[in-house]
């Protein structure tokens, strides 16, 4: 007692406390709890509260990692509400396994709960078929043997021409030729390795407008009529090769073309994308799915075609959709669609990039929203020649959003370069790239950057984020099952199932259209919250 008296007569006590028994020292001073209230439950803290200035106009995404505050955004809501980007986009990178499509699975499910009807075009894991399962949405598997896609078919635009008729249904049916003629030369590229000439699209396109006037109305053709036009070789196709009534010179003009198509047709692809549509889109579905996991990981030409085949089959039936709602003949709908490993048709052929630019282009005239996914700019650097480099580097640019989840510092210095990342924002994200910690008990830890994410926004500071799922979001969402022993795998793909059920059974509110009967982007605030 004496010698703890002597400390405390002490001017100079030890901010951790005395020495002395009972003196209450101890060796970590705890951090003060941290609370968040509105101002009107915290009222009487001020001045020392202050509010964090987070958006949170959106779907919920996660908490601001230095703040704690609830960050909400989406690229849907960033554009039509909040104004805060001026194209409907969102461009994301990141390390496999740091929960890129996780954060995507978060947003589907939010959207939809708007109105907002979600497309996963090109599901290669697959990462959301679960999700729109449970969203109460259809799912279509495209593989060999399993089911095939038409890509001749005009699908939902064909179908919404003709029953719009007059001027608009015609040039609906213009642009639906125009779909038609991209997906074709898209599929020549990746057989060929280069894209084709306009000569041969010019024959193409006479091809499939002779094919089109001699099919009945609510019938298809598939790609061996389109061969039999080819050697047949009518007056309307003729024209366009110059033959001059000539057979040797229509042959020289058509025969690479003829074989290329053979390709198609008897190669790899054929039984894929030669035979009738085995499941179309229904123009009318709460969410879509194209599921073309089952396609084999070493057959890279038949991934990229599938990608291809599924962006344009699924934009067109956003295009349809919009068309029947400013005839008068359906409510307007708005769509947000997720291009994931958007590096697999990137690398399949040179030239490529001009087709998926001119199939997702036009995002904001057509009412949709995107996210685009891939790893890393260095994708685009791995591309032939320097102007499919550039525009590939253009949908970052063109992108309202970029969020980053864990790179190395190299690249995220490249992409500084593109979006504008200070300092801090570089060694942040750099940081969480790193690999986790020798786990000394045999357990598992978690990498560092593991559901963290950093949302650019133009010249605005980022947003860094944590991203905590729920348990439902869990179980809808594990793309490592492959790598659970069987009992753990039986236990978990119950646990989906029954999460599945739960959902589609009522305990979550099934997507509802969305209120506005406004033009596609309207300038006022849109009717749903």
């Amino acid at each position: 007692m004496k010698r703890l008296a002597r400390a405390n007569a002490d001017d100079n006590v030890p901010h951790r406390g005395s020495y002395a028994l009972g003196g209450g020292r101890v060796a970590a001073l705890d951090p003060p709890t941290m609370w968040r209230a509105t101002t009107v439950q915290a009222c009487g803290l001020w001045p020392f509260a202050s509010g964090s200035g987070a958006p949170m106009t959106g779907i919920p995404l996660g908490q601001h990692i230095h703040t704690g505050a609830t960050v909400c955004g989406d690229p849907l809501n960033w554009f039509t509400r909040a104004r805060y980007i001026s194209n409907p986009s969102l461009f994301m990178l990141g390390m496999p396994g740091l929960g890129k499509s996780t954060l995507i699975n978060r947003m589907l499910i939010g959207l939809s709960a708007q109105g907002v009807v979600p497309l996963v075009l090109g599901d290669l894991k697959p990462d959301y078929a679960d999700t729109v399962r449970a969203l109460g949405g259809q799912v279509i598997s495209i593989a060999r043997g399993v089911g095939g896609l038409n890509i001749l078919d005009p699908g939902a635009m064909g179908a919404a021409a003709a029953k719009i008729g007059g001027q608009a249904g015609q040039a609906l049916a213009a642009e639906t030729h125009g779909r038609v003629l991209n997906m074709v030369a898209a599929l020549l590229t990746i057989v060929r390795g280069v894209p084709i000439s306009d000569h041969e699209q010019s024959v193409l396109s006479a091809c499939l407008r002779h094919l089109r006037e001699r099919t009945p109305q609510g019938q298809t053709f598939r790609l061996p009529q389109l061969l039999s036009v080819l050697e047949e070789g009518p007056p309307r196709v003729r024209q366009v090769t110059l033959d001059r009534g000539q057979e040797s010179r229509y042959r020289d003009a058509v025969d690479p073309l003829h074989r290329s198509l053979l390709g198609i047709l008897d190669g790899p692809l054929g039984d894929t994308f030669a035979s009738e549509t085995s499941t179309r889109i229904d123009p009318d579905a709460t969410a879509v799915c194209i599921d073309i996991s089952r396609i084999g990981e070493a057959d890279g030409q038949l991934t990229a075609a599938a990608m291809l085949a599924a962006w344009s089959d699924g934009l067109g039936t956003v295009a349809a959709s919009h068309a029947l709602a400013d005839a008068g003949l359906a409510p307007r709908r708005w769509f947000f669609t997720v291009l994931d490993e958007l590096w697999r048709p990137l690398r399949a052929a040179s030239g490529i990039v001009d087709r998926i630019d001119a199939l997702t282009r036009l995002n904001r005239s057509l009412g949709l929203a995107d996210a685009k996914i891939t790893h890393t700019l260095k994708d685009a650097e791995a591309l032939g020649n320097e102007a499919d480099k550039a525009k590939a580097r253009g949908f970052v640019e063109r992108a309202g959003m970029v969020a980053c989840a864990g790179l190395p510092k190299a690249e995220m210095e490249d992409l500084g370069r593109v979006v504008g990342l200070s300092r801090r924002e570089i060694e942040l994200v750099s940081s969480w790239s790193s690999p986790p910690g020798w786990a000394q008990d045999g357990g598992h830890e978690e990498p560092p950057g593991r559901g963290r994410f950093l949302i650019k926004v133009g010249g605005r500071p980022g947003i860094p984020i944590r991203v905590a799922i729920t348990d439902t979001e869990r179980h809808l969402h594990d793309t490592n099952t492959r790598w659970i022993a069987n009992g753990e795998a039986e236990r978990l793909l119950a646990e989906r199932a029954a999460a599945v059920r739960a959902v589609t059974g009522g305990d979550l509110p099934v997507a509802a259209a969305p209120t506005t009967d406004q033009d596609d982007w309207p300038n006022d605030e849109p009717g749903y919250r």
